[in-house]
């Protein structure tokens, strides 16, 4: 499995949730495939909610994890 990573922190919402969506949709097929993880690395605390909230009602599992200066959003699994 492809694991692809962005760097999103310094970033505020609506940027992150935007730079995001556009990366989920860009690899929607991988991602239902199980082929890619999309993983994430924000400082802002609303995209923790955000992100994780948005690619959940599109069907992807998330988890968020609490690092030491940031946060890592994982996005894979495909569809429920």
């Amino acid at each position: 499995m492809q694991v692809i990573k962005y760097d999103i922190c310094g970033q505020i919402c609506p940027s992150t949730l935007l730079t995001a969506l556009k990366e989920i949709n860009n690899y929607s097929q991988q991602l239902m495939d199980g082929e890619i993880t999309l993983v994430f690395y924000t400082d802002n605390r609303d995209a923790v909610t955000t992100i994780p909230e948005s690619a959940a009602n599109m069907g992807y599992t998330v988890n968020v994890t609490k690092m030491e200066k940031c946060y890592m959003l994982e996005i894979s699994g495909g569809r429920k």
